[in-house]
C-alpha cells in the first residue's frame, strides 16, 4: 500500500518534538502479523509515520507455522513480528528473533509485571518479546437464545443446543477446550482417551466448523449459532462493531488464556525504528482508540486499560478474568503431544462425518 508521507522538514520537526529522533534517518520497517490485527490499522500507521517519519510495510501469515517459516526463509527481511508467546521460546531457540533492550521504550514500565516478565517472553534474563495484548479462548452466546448467561463449559454439550453449536476447526484449540472440560492441563493433557470421548460426545451439537472471524459473525448474525467457541477480543468486536447480540462467557471450569508479544526479527535491518513501532503499539494513545473504535484483545498495558470507559469489555470482563485464577495460559507444547492433538482431531472429524 502506498502512503503519503510528510515532507522531510515537517517530519523532522514532528519527530524531534515527540522525542522520536531525527526524520533524516527515517526507515521503512517491515512488520509480519495476522492481517487486520491492530498493527495495520490505517489511522495507526499514519499516526506513527507522522510521529517518526518511518514508513511501515506489512506482510502477513495465516498460521504460526507459516510465520516461523517466513522468518526462517527470509533472514534480514523483517523488523517486527507478532508471535503468540507459546511460540516465542521456539523462535528464540532457533535464532529467529533477537533480545530487545527495552530501557529506552517509555511504555514498557506500564505493562503488567506478570505479562511483561512472562517466562515465555523473558528467557535467560533477556526479553525476546514485548507483551502486547492478551485474551481468552472460551465461548460466546447469542443472547437472544438465553435468559441468563451460562456459567459452565458443559453448556456446549447441553442437548438443548443440538445442532446449534459452532466450533473452530483447530486441533490444538479443540483438544485444549476438551482438556478443560475433563479437568486436565491444556499444554500437556494426561488422559487423551477422556478427551476423545468428550469430543465425540459433541457430535450432535455441531452446526458447523468455522475458521475465520468473518465466518463466525455470519453464522451468529443469521441465528445459526446459539453458542460457539470464540475469542474474547473478537467477541468484543462482534458486539461493538457489528451490533451482534453476543456475550462472552468465562466458565467456572476455566478457559484458555493467551498472550501475544511483539518481537524483533534476527538481523532486523532497522532495530531502533522497530523498537519505536513496538513502543507505539503498547502506547495507551494507540490502544484506547483501537479498542474503543474497533474492538481489541486486552492490553498488557495497565495504564491503557485504566483509560478505557468504566463499562468497557476489556476493563470489566477481562479485568475479572485476570483476577479469577481460572485461566490456563497457552505455552510451548512438546512435538509428540502436538502430534497427538492433530491426530485426535482428525480422527474426531472423521467420526463426526460417519
Amino acid at each position: 500500500m502506498t502512503r503519503t508521507l510528510l515532507s522531510t522538514a515537517a517530519a523532522m520537526g514532528l519527530a524531534m518534538a515527540m522525542g522520536w529522533g531525527s526524520a533524516a534517518s527515517a526507515d521503512t520497517i517491515r512488520v509480519l502479523n495476522w492481517q487486520g490485527y491492530g498493527t495495520d490499522e490505517d489511522w495507526s500507521v499514519e499516526a506513527f509515520e507522522k510521529k517518526t517519519g518511518h514508513e511501515v510495510v506489512h506482510d502477513y501469515f495465516n498460521s504460526e507455522q507459516e510465520m516461523l517459516t517466513k522468518l526462517r526463509t527470509n533472514p534480514g527481511t523483517y523488523d517486527v513480528v507478532l508471535i503468540n508467546s507459546a511460540y516465542t521460546p521456539q523462535a528464540a531457540e532457533e535464532g529467529l528473533i533477537e533480545p530487545i533492550d527495552t530501557s529506552t521504550m517509555e511504555n514498557v514500565e506500564d505493562l503488567a509485571p506478570d505479562l511483561r516478565n512472562s517466562p515465555y517472553l523473558v528467557i535467560d534474563g533477556k526479553t525476546y518479546g514485548v507483551a502486547w495484548v492478551w485474551g481468552v479462548t472460551s465461548y460466546a452466546i447469542n443472547t437472544n437464545d438465553f435468559e441468563t448467561a451460562p456459567t459452565s463449559i458443559e453448556e456446549l454439550w447441553s442437548p438443548k443446543h443440538e445442532g446449534k453449536v459452532g466450533w473452530r476447526d483447530d486441533a490444538v484449540e479443540a483438544v485444549q477446550i476438551a482438556a478443560i472440560a475433563t479437568g486436565q492441563k491444556i499444554n500437556d493433557p494426561s488422559d487423551f482417551d477422556a478427551i476423545r470421548e468428550k469430543l465425540r460426545a459433541l457430535k450432535p451439537q455441531i452446526r458447523t466448523f468455522w475458521t475465520s472471524e468473518n465466518e463466525w459473525n455470519q453464522y451468529m448474525s443469521s441465528g445459526e449459532f446459539e453458542l460457539s467457541t470464540y475469542w474474547s477480543g473478537s467477541a468484543s468486536r462482534s458486539k461493538n462493531n457489528f451490533g451482534l447480540p453476543v456475550e462472552f462467557v468465562i466458565p467456572k471450569e476455566g478457559a484458555i488464556g493467551w498472550l501475544d508479544g511483539l518481537s524483533i526479527a534476527k538481523d532486523a535491518p532497522h532495530k531502533e525504528a522497530a523498537k519505536q513501532f513496538i513502543d507505539w503499539m503498547i502506547d495507551p494513545e494507540f490502544y484506547v482508540k483501537w479498542d474503543t473504535d474497533v474492538g481489541a484483545p486486552a492490553s498488557a498495558n495497565t495504564k491503557a486499560i485504566g483509560e478505557l470507559a468504566e463499562d468497557a469489555f476489556n476493563r470489566q470482563v477481562m479485568g475479572k478474568a485476570a483476577e479469577s485464577g481460572k485461566l490456563q495460559f497457552m505455552g510451548p507444547i512438546d512435538d509428540t503431544v502436538r502430534q497427538k492433538m492433530l491426530e485426535l482431531w482428525q480422527e474426531t472429524k472423521t467420526y463426526y462425518q460417519n
